[in-house]
């Protein structure tokens, strides 16, 4: 994966949750990269969901 490639599970959550996907637009370069390799963790869907979620929860 490229730097500039979004994980696609992280991807499909996020389009799923249109204000965690307006937070993570807000978000410098740096900020997002964080967040990406949060995602190396999350092993299941519903994880994911509850990561992304996260954002709006401002728990990232």
């Amino acid at each position: 994966m490229t730097k500039d490639e979004m994980p696609v599970g992280f991807a499909m959550a996020l389009a799923m949750n249109p204000d965690a996907m307006q937070k993570f637009a807000t978000l410098s370069e740096a900020q997002k990269k964080e967040i990406f390799e949060g995602t190396h963790t999350v092993q299941s869907r519903d994880e994911m969901h509850q990561y992304v979620n996260s954002l709006v929860d401002n728990k990232q």
